[in-house]
């Protein structure tokens, strides 16, 4: 009898799991384990999704034509170097399937995005994890992975969940010290929380092999609706076009996050309480005796004594309603990350683990 065999790889891949959003017996959950804006998505986005609700019958555009005429606007890049995905992960997949496969090697490093290895098994080929130096990426690990196999390097740039983020200097030297083959991936889902950034921007404007990548899910707070986009050499989104769905995006996604995207008010809101309730949260873990560094993001990754004690932080955190995430499987058993909410969340998150490092 003729046996199915997935693709290679395919069996290979642990399924992702995402951020935990319920609490046996608890009502009210406050939930910091995704990265979500606190402030939730902007009123013009709400307002532009519901106009936008009465046309569901008719397709969306198959080019995204306004909305990445307004990402090029926005960000001022050339709107025919975009490519609009499914979230920033439908991008990461477009590059990974297009330029690898079985016997090609994709780089990525150890705290890097869970989703990485996924998407190198599921093109064929083989993630290959490269250390990083104290929760920084090291640019001298990466290159000196580098083999005649290597076909792609994905770079979560402020990384996720370290909160870190690799110097201008040094992206240009990782940029400088790849070969031309090979494509080096800037994934920038958390830019716009670090202050005089541009993502990878200004280098996938003027390298041949340099793609960035961008969110919607973040800052602009439509993580339900799933909009991403990349940037980057023609050649690679003429490449990458091919294999997108024609309608992967939607009537109301597309309408969602191009008003989001030109509310620069919002996103300077969202911005300016990001810094200040993350420096606050910051600022009360470390006086409770709990190591982090500083964020570059929405988010603090707090480093407690040992795995036993992150634990029994983390159930004090859930008994008070309050969910984080464990990132045992990103390397941090002794880790917690915990999203930056608003002032009046902040404080819970605070008040519980003063009251837990008390008892």
């Amino acid at each position: 009898m003729a046996v199915i065999t997935p693709q290679p790889g395919i069996m290979d891949i642990a399924l992702y799991e995402g951020g935990k959003s319920h609490l046996d017996g608890v009502a009210q959950v406050l939930k910091l384990s995704s990265n979500e804006n606190p402030l939730g998505p902007p009123p013009s986005a709400i307002a532009a999704l519901t106009q936008a609700a009465a046309g569901m019958h008719l397709y969306p555009s198959t080019d995204h034509a306004d909305l990445r005429a307004a990402i090029a606007e926005m960000w001022q890049v050339e709107a025919d170097r975009v490519i609009c995905g499914v979230g920033s992960d439908e991008v990461l997949q477009f590059v990974t399937q297009a330029f690898a496969g079985p016997g090609d090697e994709i780089i990525y490093t150890e705290h890097g995005f869970s989703m990485y290895p996924i998407l190198a098994n599921m093109a064929g080929a083989t993630p290959v994890k490269v250390p990083e130096a104290v929760r920084v990426v090291d640019v001298d690990a990466i290159l000196g992975a580098v083999t005649d196999r290597t076909r792609i390097v994905l770079l979560t740039n402020p990384g996720n969940p370290t909160g870190t983020i690799l110097p201008d200097e040094d992206l240009v030297r990782l940029a400088d010290g790849l070969p031309d083959s090979v494509i080096l991936v800037i994934d920038g889902a958390y830019t716009e929380y670090a202050e005089g950034y541009d993502g990878g921007r200004s280098l996938a404007k003027e390298r041949p092999n340099v793609l960035m990548t961008r969110t919607f899910s973040k800052i602009y707070g439509l993580g339900g609706l799933r909009v991403g986009w990349g940037y980057g050499p023609k050649a690679l989104i003429d490449v990458m076009t091919r294999i997108r769905q024609p309608f992967n995006l939607s009537v109301v996604q597309l309408a969602a996050a191009e008003a989001a995207l030109r509310d620069r008010d919002w996103l300077d809101t969202c911005s300016a309480l990001n810094a200040d309730q993350r420096a606050r949260l910051t600022g009360a873990l470390r006086q409770l005796g709990v190591e982090c560094d500083e964020s570059q993001t929405n988010f603090v990754l707090a480093r407690f004594a040992s795995p036993d004690e992150a634990g029994a932080a983390d159930a004090t955190l859930q008994a008070d309603g309050i969910i984080v995430r464990r990132v045992t499987g990103y390397g941090f058993p002794e880790g917690l990350r915990i999203t930056v909410g608003d002032a009046e969340q902040t404080g819970r998150v605070i008040d519980s683990l003063t009251r837990w490092r008390a008892a």
